[in-house]
């Protein structure tokens, strides 16, 4: 199966696609996950190569959050059953990562701060919606 990131639905190879979604805050929600798992893996690289923050469990954390978010998109644009669940669990990691990229003090950190905080809002409102 291939995602189309870009757009609101899932398509397979053989050209069927799944249902458009129906909830702008859905979509919002969607937009804000791929928004900071592209930041939260720039970040990463920039702590690789630019920035003096190489602690290993922030490094894995920027990780886990760029992974939770992107596999949160895809299930939203499923419409999997189980996108509540993916949600909630997004919205705690993105929340560790805003905190532990704040704690490090670096103003390089903002924009994914910014973001980690924005995607853990859209992914706990919709962790609270019925499947």
């Amino acid at each position: 199966m291939i995602l189309n990131i870009g757009d609101n639905y899932a398509s397979s190879t053989s050209g069927n696609e799944f249902k458009k979604q129906k909830s702008p805050e859905m979509d919002q929600c969607i937009q804000n996950c791929l928004n900071c798992f592209k930041i939260c893996e720039e970040t990463l690289a920039r702590c690789f190569t630019q920035i003096e923050h190489k602690d290993s469990s922030h490094l894995a954390l920027l990780k886990s959050c760029a992974e939770i978010c992107n596999t949160s998109a895809k299930f939203m644009m499923l419409n999997s059953k189980f996108h509540s669940d993916v949600c909630g669990v997004c919205s705690k990691v993105c929340i560790e990562c805003a905190d532990s990229c704040e704690a490090l003090g670096d103003a390089s950190m903002k924009e994914c701060i910014e973001a980690c905080r924005k995607c853990a809002d859209s992914c706990a409102k919709m962790a609270k919606l019925p499947h």
